[in-house]
């Protein structure tokens, strides 16, 4: 199996290529967006040194089918998908914040709960909850896009306050999450899963905000598996998770969590293949649909050949 963990194309009508942690997003003719999502795998905000295959192609397929399930909603920047590994947009101007959504206290909402915090982004948390519990109602609790490094958390008051985001597009964007989140976590029932919590990432162009990025897929969002969920929760068991936390997990056992000095574990082939499979179980279980891998026996060299013929091809029909 092959991992595509670096592109350098040369589209026509390229202005500019940005690199991102998993996506190498390239702006043709400050129009539109090539956003190949890569086989990278970050956790802590690091990436880290192996590339998983077939990754990209799930991320990229799951978003695709979930901004067509909110297009109702509100706008997305998506235009086609030209590649399952690509897909073609409108460029926007990226608001400077990402809009997390959580249900339930877990991950990191969970990790300053047990600290002792009771508010976190300025929303306040009961007294008296547990892991996993469901909020009484769904809290946002945004970040800072950090240009490297981490993102951190930050209220909704200093969102405005600092000009990040007026208060007008700010509560407009409040109220497409909760929206796009309440469809989700509606899909998700249906699938015999439970959201748990997402994030968001919305743009500008043209006056008119638009849902850019990933939604609903396994590295931007947490889910459960609906069944025992009730039953785990008041024995205090883990849960059944479908996420990119089982990737956190297996790090911090080994002892790292991203911080100076510590060292990635060594990431054998047996441990790669296992992560491919979980995210292939992943696409499987949210999208109901059988996964097909775009090119099981390609090596590296003919898929990035296979990309750039597809990508062409669509943004010459583009115009």
């Amino acid at each position: 199996m092959s991992a595509i963990t670096h592109t350098d194309f040369a589209f026509e009508g390229q202005r500019s290529k940005y690199t991102g942690k998993v996506r190498d997003v390239y702006d043709i003719d400050d129009r539109y967006l090539v956003m190949v999502v890569t086989d990278r795998i970050s956790a802590f905000d690091v990436v880290l040194p192996e590339g998983i295959p077939y990754k990209g192609q799930v991320l990229n397929q799951i978003a695709a089918k979930f901004l067509d399930a909110t297009a109702d909603i509100l706008p997305n920047w998506k235009i086609a998908v030209p590649d399952p590994m690509v897909t073609v947009g409108r460029k926007c101007e990226p608001f400077k914040v990402e809009m997390v959504i959580r249900g339930y206290l877990s991950g990191h909402a969970w990790r300053e709960y047990k600290a002792g915090k009771r508010t976190i982004c300025g929303v306040p948390m009961p007294d008296g909850m547990v892991e996993n519990q469901k909020f009484p109602e769904p809290i946002i609790t945004p970040t800072s896009k950090a240009a490297e490094g981490h993102d951190e958390d930050i209220s909704k008051e200093q969102i405005i306050a600092s000009g990040l985001v007026s208060r007008e597009d700010y509560e407009q964007l409040e109220r497409y999450t909760r929206a796009i989140y309440a469809r989700g976590s509606e899909i998700a029932a249906k699938m015999g899963l439970i959201l748990v919590d997402t994030k968001y990432e919305f743009g500008k162009r043209d006056g008119i905000i638009y849902l850019m990025d990933e939604i609903h897929t396994p590295d931007s969002s947490r889910y459960f598996y609906a069944e025992g969920y009730a039953e785990r929760l008041a024995r205090g068991e883990r849960q059944r998770q479908l996420s990119k936390e089982f990737v956190r997990e297996w790090l911090m056992a080994n002892g790292f969590q991203g911080q100076a000095g510590q060292k990635v574990p060594d990431m054998t082939p047996e441990i790669v293949a296992g992560i491919t499979d979980r995210y292939v179980e992943l696409y499987e279980n949210i999208t109901g649909e059988r996964f097909v891998k775009g090119a099981e026996e390609a090596d590296t060299q003919d898929i990035l050949r296979r990309i750039e013929t597809n990508v062409a091809a669509c943004l010459k029909g583009l115009g």
